[in-house]
């Protein structure tokens, strides 16, 4: 019997589960899915607990069903999407409903814990959450025990083990950046730990060191899934308890492991609800930027990330149009065959998108200066608008405040070699990728499994954990994306001046959506 891994991953809209052979982690045995959406339920983006679990058994469940044999499983490994605050009492008893990454409440937060620590504190982060809900003195505040991510949460259930990848912890409370290769000596900057004690005094129950989870590197002993945790994924029985459980991790994470840019000078793209690209650092930036956060590889090697809380979600509503179009005219197409066509479609727009723009805001926006998101599509009279053009400026919109975020890295001189890029919207050959290298005037390339994405990419993790290797890029290198199949796109010229002369006009149009925001 195949020696085998599972990797799990909770995104925004789908729960993934992956099942690989643990000596060739490029083979994908099988995969699993659950579709779910995050609510809006007083003025907050929420999941609840119960649609984690649900979701957890269904993704685990298609294993089976895609002919996966969880008897066989030896590592078990969960990422989840980053940031956000769960906080717990002392009985593990929920405080008040998950606040998501996707929140953009902690601006007060955020504005005073830049000017205490001296680095960028995105909204989104778990220690801005948990500062913007000390100001406001809400009551739970008092019986904290302690906080962590969704990847987290889950992992504590699966195996006892309060703890959490680097990379996700990263986006709980800034990493210190003084820790010896391979990960010894990685954990929350102690100079900054007791600069917010100082920030937060007599306001928390407990040291902020208390309230975060312990932090490993990328093949640390992360537990082991117990009896109780092999239930909750697997009501059947046949995912064995007592297998190894890697550190949990963020989406950016195991989206920097799927695509093999976890080494200086390398980089992804990750596109779904949201999209993010990360690059790998040489050395720290010499700002501190707004746009950028610094956060880690799963290693606990220093990356600047551009995170844009709007990315597919406004695209998928417009292939949903269609794809009810195609079922009224008696030619009903599938999901993927809709985006096909419409992807293709738009390869044959013009370079600028014919002066269309489509802003994909469903959500607030730190980057374009945006509290609140409201997703527009505008052109003015004398504008080309075929269908060619909309789905282009669609596409380009998923891609244009990522720009914006990039332009500040170029400015800071830092050097990218290579770019890769996954997430379902890849999946059509070459068109978003070729649109993502205009954008990004850097060659992108996308390999076999960019469908699988972070699911895959834990699976990864949870096979390194099993090698008991000491360098991760060194790893993934020999073991994974040695012979691994890919496609490398560079940027067309005529691509990146249309998509130039798109992005100066989508900047002037911010004013518009800032307008919307204000009036609708």
């Amino acid at each position: 019997m195949t020696a085998t891994v599972l990797g799990i991953e909770l995104g925004s809209t789908r729960i993934k589960a992956c099942l690989v052979d643990a000596d060739d982690p490029a083979r994908v045995l099988a995969v699993g899915s659950h579709a779910w959406e995050n609510q809006f339920e007083n003025r907050l983006w929420t999941y609840s607990l119960d649609a984690v679990w649900e979701g957890l058994r269904a993704a685990v469940a298609g294993i089976a069903d895609d002919g996966g044999d969880l008897t066989s499983v030896r590592a078990v490994g969960v990422s989840a999407m980053m940031h956000g605050y769960l906080a717990f009492d002392a009985a593990g008893e929920l405080l008040v409903p998950f606040r998501t990454w996707r929140n953009t409440t902690t601006q007060r937060a955020s504005d005073e814990l830049v000017a205490a620590l001296g680095v960028n504190i995105p909204l989104r982060w778990s220690i801005a959450h948990l500062h913007q809900a000390v100001i406001d003195g809400e009551p739970h505040v008092s019986r904290l025990d302690h906080v962590t991510t969704l990847a987290g949460y889950v992992h504590e259930r699966l195996t006892g083990a309060r703890v959490l990848g680097v990379g996700d912890a990263s986006g709980m409370f800034p990493i210190s950046a003084s820790g010896a290769p391979g990960g010894e000596g990685v954990d929350y900057d102690a100079g900054l730990v007791a600069r917010y004690e100082h920030l937060a005094a007599g306001r928390l129950p407990r040291p902020l060191v208390e309230l975060l989870p312990r932090v490993l590197v990328a093949g640390a002993d992360a537990g082991r899934l117990t009896d109780e945790g092999a239930r909750l994924l697997d009501p059947t029985g046949s995912l064995p308890a007592g297998v190894e459980c890697c550190p949990p991790e963020g989406d950016a994470g195991t989206g920097m492991v799927a695509t093999g840019a976890v080494a200086p000078r390398t980089g992804n793209v990750s596109a779904g609800t949201s999209i993010f690209a990360m690059v790998v650092l040489e050395g720290p930036l010499e700002g501190v930027h707004p746009e950028i956060d610094l956060v880690t590889t799963p290693s606990g090697d220093p990356v600047a990330m551009v995170h844009c809380n709007n990315g597919a979600s406004e695209l998928a509503e417009w292939a949903g149009l269609f794809r009810r179009f195609s079922e009224l005219s008696g030619a009903p197409l599938a999901e993927d065959e809709v985006y096909d066509l419409l992807f293709r479609e738009a390869s044959a727009g013009d370079a600028d998108a014919g002066g269309l723009l489509a802003y994909n805001q469903l959500a607030g926006e730190p980057i374009a200066g945006l509290a609140e998101g409201r997703p527009l599509f505008v052109r003015t009279p004398d504008s080309s608008f075929t269908l060619a053009n909309t789905v282009r400026a669609q596409l380009y919109g998923v891609f244009s405040t990522l720009a914006l975020g990039m332009a500040v890295l170029a400015d800071e001189g830092v050097r990218l070699e290579s770019m890769f890029a996954h997430g379902g919207m890849f999946r059509t050959a070459g068109v978003a990728q070729r649109f993502l290298a205009a954008a990004l005037d850097a060659p992108v390339t996308v390999g076999e499994t960019a469908g699988e994405g972070g699911a895959w990419g834990m699976a990864v993790l949870a096979a390194f954990r099993l090698a008991e290797a000491p360098d991760l890029p060194a790893w993934l290198a020999d073991h994974v994306f040695g012979s691994a199949a890919v496609n490398t796109v560079d940027p067309d010229p005529d691509d990146v001046a249309g998509f130039a002369t798109h992005l100066e006009r989508y900047r002037a149009g911010l004013a518009v959506e800032s307008a919307a925001v204000d009036a609708l």
